[in-house]
């Protein structure tokens, strides 16, 4: 799939946020806000059911039809319809019986894999951090956290769901593929470890970008690696990605790899220290050491744009409980600064980070020397 296709991005010009000073402006923000989060939770029942999926491949469908063919009952499905018509992610006729189809554009980002626009995975991430609310307060009360495996099958699913198509379509040439001495060790067949590999795709579009490489796969989530494995047996690189349960920051995971990598996790991690030590030794004094995290900004402010509004908001929601449900944890959130990233790398041993030329809306790439 070529990097010239549609792709989920930054809001243009990615604007400041804004603090409203009145009543009735701040009455204004949160019907919005409510609005958005309704869409969200219409968007998981119509992905979950299969409604987006039948419209595109059989609309326009009446209710009647569209609930015979998902399995569903006809007047749940017909009111779920027109909230869509009326929030504009649906089209429908005006002639009786009304029928609902899905734009081009909306059918691909709402059910297409594989497209760099693909969305729907965001609202399957959202209901789970959502179900799991009374918990976040009470660890504002008593200091816990929230396991990543409590958050369940949809929190789970739709983080590998969204990294999916980056991994495959661009981690490869795209990315890597830009740095000439990373691109060289990876055409030459390197040996590669993905620290916090998830579901595998990030280990699988390498081996699929270059025909050579050979990638371990380390992960402590033991479901995570049971369906990394069932995805690289399905794109036919299993014999070239192998996938293991094991914590990175444990002195057990050994080996030599040319190449070490973590993918927006390091952030997720209770003792990230111990980890990038880990990813040192695995490197040698010849391995590259590459981490990928949010693209933040270097340091706090309030005008900050609306991806630091989001990655705040995967952090107090997601990824901070999940850290600080370990004991002892570093406690670091999303919102991973660069200098939060250099003090880590240099308590593990290394000099310094360089960040690399890779441009993307949402995520830094950084050497770590």
């Amino acid at each position: 799939m070529s990097h010239e296709e549609p792709q989920m991005t930054a809001p243009a010009g990615a604007q400041p946020t804004t603090t409203p000073t009145t009543p009735d402006a701040l009455g204004e923000k949160v019907f919005e806000s409510i609005l958005g989060t309704l869409d969200i939770f219409a968007l998981y029942v119509g992905d979950r059911l299969g409604y987006y999926k039948h419209l595109a491949e059989h609309g326009p469908l009446t209710p009647h039809e569209l609930a015979g063919r998902a399995g569903s009952v006809e007047r749940y499905t017909r009111e779920w319809l027109e909230m869509q018509a009326v929030s504009g992610y649906l089209q429908v006729s005006d002639d009786e019986p009304r029928r609902f189809s899905i734009p081009e554009g909306h059918a691909e980002a709402l059910t297409d894999h594989l497209s760099l626009g693909y969305v729907a995975p965001l609202a399957r991430m959202i209901s789970a951090a959502g179900m799991k609310l009374q918990d976040i307060v009470q660890v504002h009360r008593d200091g816990s956290g929230v396991a990543w495996d409590a958050f369940g099958h949809d929190m789970r699913e739709s983080q590998g769901d969204m990294n999916k198509p980056f991994f495959l379509n661009l981690l490869a040439k795209e990315w890597f593929g830009s740095i000439d001495d990373i691109d060289e060790r990876l055409s030459a067949g390197a040996h590669v470890a993905d620290i916090g590999c998830g579901l595998g795709w990030s280990a699988i579009g390498l081996a699929q970008g270059y025909d050579g490489v050979t990638v371990d796969g380390y992960d402590l989530d033991v479901p995570s690696i049971e369906t990394a494995s069932r995805h690289a047996a399905e794109q036919g690189v299993a014999e070239r990605v192998k996938f293991h349960a094991a914590d990175a920051g444990d002195e057990a995971v050994s080996g030599e790899y040319d190449l070490v990598t973590a993918f927006e996790c390091i952030h997720d991690l209770p003792d990230p220290i111990s980890t990038l030590r880990t990813m040192k030794r695995l490197a040698g004094d010849e391995g590259i050491v590459v981490v990928m995290d949010e693209k933040v900004s270097e340091s706090f402010s309030p005008d900050a744009d609306e991806v630091e509004h989001l990655m705040y908001g995967f952090s107090n929601f997601i990824c901070l409980p999940d850290g600080m449900s370990h004991g002892h944890s570093a406690g670091t959130g999303t919102v991973m600064r660069p200098d939060t990233l250099r003090g880590y790398a240099r308590q593990a041993g290394f000099d310094d980070i360089e960040i690399l030329p890779i441009e993307t809306d949402f995520w830094r790439f950084y050497r770590l020397l």
